[in-house]
């Protein structure tokens, strides 16, 4: 990283379909090659998406929860991801990556939809967990898949946070979250300079099928908008391509404090981008459009902690 212009290396790993017969190792032996091929291009960070190491298993309806809890990881890292962890901090790289996490909180278990962020000495500085949880929770036979987050995860009671790396202050959100615009704007107002966020997302949307045809538009809108109307980077992450018959977006993309692509993948597999991303390029938004001490209105906003619907 050049410490005088604060520019953070960045790429986003890209990762392909995973079976759903995948073992854990050969996911992790493909984001270890993305990683060594990030090294090659002097990479201070690596970005990996949502649920990392396994299929995007809430496609399918699994009444028994052994089947289920298969998917989560209990420690992190553990056996599998292990050499993933070796590997970077033997690189020095950061990096993070998504994951299914049962872990112990207030008393009882919980399953987490997780992020994690590794700094180049391998130690976890962040662990994040989805907040937005999308889909339905019982078997709807109708769809041609099932999308059952609400069944298999618990939502975040954490929020959102951001924490020093690399020279700047760094953010996590999964998926869903980046169609939410508090996501950013919570992002934002705790420090963050960069968004990561990894996501899995199926071309074909049983409930409003005639959006299909807008999902690469609307999932760059809504990393474009984050990050010119909060002034950060956002890094966006696709698990992409066929995966079990589900046909899974791709459009990786480093976005700047302006809103503008910088870098966009261009296949549905396992590929790197890369972008010189420099922190001190957010100050072009805070301080000329979006100053946020001197023109937010918090006392005009009320509706937005306090109502959670439209109003009838």
């Amino acid at each position: 990283m050049d410490d005088k212009n604060r520019v953070v290396r960045t790429a986003a790993a890209q990762m392909g379909p995973i079976a759903r017969d995948e073992p854990r190792a050969s996911a992790v032996a493909r984001m270890i090659k993305l990683l060594e091929q990030a090294a090659r291009d002097k990479v201070d960070l690596v970005v990996f998406p949502e649920l990392t190491l396994t299929s995007f298993f809430p496609r399918w309806f699994m009444p028994d929860q052994s089947e289920v809890d298969a998917y989560f990881e209990t420690e992190m890292p553990n056996a599998a991801t292990a050499p993933l962890f070796a590997r970077a901090h033997a690189l020095g790289i950061a990096f993070s990556f998504g994951y299914a996490e049962i872990c112990r909180h207030d008393g009882r278990l919980h399953h987490f939809n997780t992020s994690i962020l590794v700094d180049g000495a391998g130690q976890i500085i962040d662990r994040y967990r989805k907040v937005h949880l999308p889909g339905h929770t019982n078997h709807e036979l109708w769809r041609p898949f099932q999308h059952l987050e609400k069944r298999y995860f618990d939502p975040s009671p954490f929020g959102f946070q951001s924490v020093d790396l690399l020279g700047g202050k760094i953010g996590q959100a999964i998926c869903n979250d980046r169609r939410w615009p508090e996501t950013y704007r919570e992002l934002a107002l705790s420090g963050a300079e960069m968004a990561l966020i990894g996501y899995n997302t199926p071309r074909h949307y049983p409930p409003a099928p005639e959006h299909d045809h807008l999902q690469d538009f609307h999932n760059h809108l809504s990393l474009q908008s984050g990050a010119y109307a909060n002034g950060m980077w956002v890094i966006g992450v696709a698990k992409a391509g066929l995966e079990e018959g589900c046909d899974l977006i791709g459009g990786s993309a480093i976005v700047a404090p302006t809103g503008e692509i910088i870098a966009q993948a261009r296949t549905l597999g396992d590929e790197i981008i890369v972008a010189d991303c420099d922190l001190a390029r957010c100050a072009e938004i805070r301080t000329n459009i979006f100053d946020f001490a001197q023109h937010r209105r918090p006392d005009a906003y009320k509706r937005i902690a306090g109502r959670t619907a439209h109003p009838d």
